[in-house]
């Protein structure tokens, strides 16, 4: 349940005189080694950071919705900066995307409620997985989406989806790095489908929200439901993978390529309906 959430019950606001922007941010994670800023290694929180001090003549940080792992990428994440400068809100969408690299666009900037902050304010994330049969792959999809030799059953991989919809321990899938005290976690959509890329080609798309993710979940249960499906196992024994809490009953991680953070959402009522039913 919400009441649940270990959230800290305050957290830094914008100091006297300040304001405090939230961008909504787009990036291709192929060229940097993750969101957070990390000694000389390329990172899209150091690279915004960075043009914002520079534009700003201030040091400025930019803190997000959550890390996104090297490799992955971003459709709209969503972070925060505070400032003192008179530059109108709206304007920094323009400014930064005449300066920043190809690979970062920022969709939108605005003046942030009040007690937002990118982090703690969050509500749900989204994430989708991409995977293209080799026969279908274009050569800028390389970085970008997941190849297998042939997609697996879809229906196998849709019986393994509702496995992990609803309030679950995410043991089994979560790397042996991640601190969480609660491996717990509430999914709210867990699906997959098949879209076409811009030129027609298959896309099998795994679709994914909840309240937070373990480190390394999404890809260590896309892994595990594609080559269960490609082994034909059934979902009694996917269930039971999950229901093990068992690190070594996963199978294998998919890698970053395909992986997108797709939204973040700060809205309470998005996905009440889960809460009311499903909350314990």
């Amino acid at each position: 349940m919400r009441s649940d959430w270990n959230r800290p019950e305050t957290y830094s606001l914008p100091g006297e005189g300040e304001i405090r922007i939230v961008l909504r941010v787009a990036y291709d994670g192929s060229a940097f080694h993750g969101w957070q800023a990390q000694g000389n290694a390329p990172s899209v929180q150091g690279t915004i950071s960075e043009l914002l001090t520079q534009m700003l003549g201030k040091k400025t940080i930019v803190y997000g919705s959550g890390r996104t792992d090297a490799g992955v990428h971003a459709l709209s994440q969503a972070c925060h900066f505070d400032t003192s400068s008179p530059i109108e809100a709206e304007k920094y969408r323009i400014i930064l995307n005449t300066k920043l690299p190809k690979s970062i666009r920022v969709l939108s900037s605005a003046l942030a409620p009040e007690g937002f902050h990118a982090r703690f304010s969050t509500m749900s994330r989204e994430y989708w997985y991409l995977v293209k049969a080799s026969p279908d792959m274009l050569p800028w999809d390389d970085g970008r989406i997941m190849m297998m030799k042939e997609l697996p059953s879809i229906s196998l991989l849709k019986s393994y989806a509702k496995c992990i919809f609803g309030t679950h321990d995410f043991t089994t899938f979560a790397s042996a790095r991640d601190i969480s005290l609660s491996k717990v976690r509430d999914i709210y959509v867990s699906e997959w489908d098949i879209m076409k890329d811009t030129f027609g080609y298959p896309v099998l798309r795994y679709r994914t929200a909840g309240n937070a993710f373990l480190y390394h979940q999404v890809r260590s249960m896309v892994g595990t439901m594609l080559y269960a499906a490609q082994a034909e196992e059934d979902a009694a024994m996917f269930r039971e993978r999950l229901d093990s809490k068992d690190r070594s009953m996963a199978l294998r991680t998919a890698p970053s390529d395909g992986l997108y953070l797709a939204d973040v959402s700060y809205d309470p009522e998005k996905y009440q309906w889960f809460e009311e039913e499903y909350g314990r």
